[in-house]
């Protein structure tokens, strides 16, 4: 399910779907429409339920059903999106709570609606509400990337993506005006916003202008295409003859990007015709889990060796050398660094009385980074 295809074209409909936590994102039209659409669309209602519900699987769906159906309720009319904005949906719809909950079986009624409209219904900006409560006068910015890398056999770097999203959390009284500039935004590809920014201000100037919502949200997601460097590199080595596969995988810093590379592991699937594996590391710890995959967390990569796994796989009887070589996946997080080169230039806020607390952050995580051997 998770490489099943996002668009799915019969003789009377489209369906549309996404893949979140074991959970798939269903939707279906009778007439053609922009995939994105549909697939961003999916995205929010997860993200939403995310945030309602803490996390998402399918018990936590199945114990709130009733305020999963009111915000699926809310969030679209008569096949048309509605309301997508949690902080508007969750004065209309209260998130769930022990004595909701309580109430809930007690009196055999939902206790989640609210009784009248959220103040962003007399808004000229719906994602807002006209008075917002406890604001600390803050507007934190955060650029979250992961990045999408395929090295073939040779080594070569056949491919390299950054995708991207711009995430705000936002404590201002009023309502703000808020102006955004990046110090290279010609080398993001494929935007898209949030409501509430003004495309024209982008278009001509590439500056994003916005009255935000309060609270978390997504201002933009983006792609940076044909990165020519990776981070880390890694080396695997496998040579087999007389029912012996031999395995060497080096894993070093290829381009430094100036903060710590955390968090680093290396796994891949042993093949089907493997009896037993015997494998070590000189640094971190390696594991066979009991769908055999090995998995080998590095952690930091120390300053004075390179971290290696060596080791043999036994292959079964009459099986001279191994045909079918397999695919190691790389994770890694780096904080403080967006690897596409995106930074904020400016950042500047309106109609506050007061100066308010602007902070910025970035971070890098691997997405579907690949190394064939």
């Amino acid at each position: 399910m998770v490489d099943a295809m996002q668009v799915v074209v019969s003789p009377t409909h489209y369906l549309f779907q996404i893949y979140r936590n074991g959970v798939t994102f269903l939707a279906c039209t009778q007439v053609e429409m922009p995939p994105l659409m549909a697939i961003e669309f999916l995205s929010r209602v997860a993200d939403v339920l995310t945030d309602y519900l803490g996390d998402l699987n399918e018990d936590i769906i199945k114990d709130n059903f009733v305020i999963v159906y009111q915000v699926l309720d809310e969030m679209m009319d008569n096949g048309f999106p509605l309301t997508t904005e949690p902080n508007i949906l969750k004065e209309m719809i209260a998130p769930p709570n022990i004595v909701n909950k309580m109430l809930n079986v007690v009196t055999g009624k939902s206790s989640t609606l609210g009784s009248k409209l959220p103040d962003a219904a007399a808004s000229f900006v719906p994602w807002r509400s006209t008075v917002v409560k406890d604001a600390s006068n803050e507007v934190y910015v955060n650029i979250v990337e992961e990045l999408d890398a395929c090295v073939n056999r040779q080594g070569v770097l056949v491919k390299c993506e950054a995708y991207g999203e711009v995430q705000v959390n936002c404590s201002l009284p009023g309502v703000p005006e808020l102006t955004m500039s990046f110090a290279n935004p010609t080398i993001i590809n494929d935007v898209t916003f949030h409501p509430c920014v003004r495309f024209r201000p982008w278009e001509s100037n590439q500056v994003l202008s916005f009255v935000p919502p309060d609270g978390k949200f997504k201002l933009m997601s983006y792609r940076v295409k044909k990165l020519k460097k990776t981070p880390i590199y890694v080396k695997p080595q496998l040579t087999s003859d007389s029912g012996n596969c031999r395995v060497s995988v080096m894993v070093g810093i290829r381009n430094d990007p100036g903060k710590p590379i955390d968090s680093i592991t290396v796994q891949f699937q042993l093949p089907p015709l493997i009896v037993s594996a015997d494998l070590t590391a000189n640094h971190g710890t390696v594991d066979i889990l009991a769908d055999k995959t090995c998995l080998w967390t590095i952690g930091q990569i120390p300053k004075d060796r390179a971290p290696v796994l060596s080791g043999n796989l036994r292959l079964e009887e009459g099986l001279a050398q191994l045909h079918t070589l397999p695919t190691f996946q790389v994770k890694f997080k780096i904080m403080g660094v967006a690897l596409s080169g995106l930074q904020i230039d400016k950042l500047e806020v309106k109609s506050t009385p007061s100066a308010p607390y602007k902070g910025f952050r970035a971070q890098t995580q691997a997405g579907k980074y690949e190394v064939r051997s």
